[in-house]
């Protein structure tokens, strides 16, 4: 037998650490889940296709706590005072929706969130 490597073996690259790559994209996804980190999410690892998906689910998210932050208590202590106490309960919804999406994220999956899941495909990254 001869000692000479086999040509095919020399041209394979090294293997890559699979867990260290697979750490760092589920830390971005669940970084997605936490309100303005999205943004972080979004710089760091806008090109992977599994982050992106978590990038889009939690903009959503974060989009409807800025909108109920900002335009909802003024407009509900002016016109709709009874329906002022929906709002805690909506606040509540969206942590749940973030919980849902962090779970999703640790775990590997790709799962729509409920009630916002479907308006994630409308965001442009």
């Amino acid at each position: 037998m001869d000692n000479q490597p086999n040509p095919v073996q020399q041209n394979v690259p090294p293997p890559v650490n699979a867990h260290q790559s697979g750490q760092k994209n589920i830390l971005m996804a669940v970084l997605s889940y936490l309100g303005p980190l999205v943004i972080v999410s979004y710089l760091v690892a806008k090109d992977d296709t599994f982050v992106k998906f978590h990038i889009r689910q939690g903009a959503v998210l974060f989009a409807i706590e800025v909108i109920i932050s900002v335009l909802f208590p003024r407009m509900f202590m002016m016109v709709f005072f009874p329906l002022m106490f929906v709002l805690p309960i909506v606040n509540i919804a969206l942590l749940v929706l973030s919980i849902v999406g962090i779970v999703n994220a640790v775990q590997g999956k790709e799962k729509e969130l409920p009630l916002v899941g479907h308006l994630a495909v409308h965001v442009p990254l």
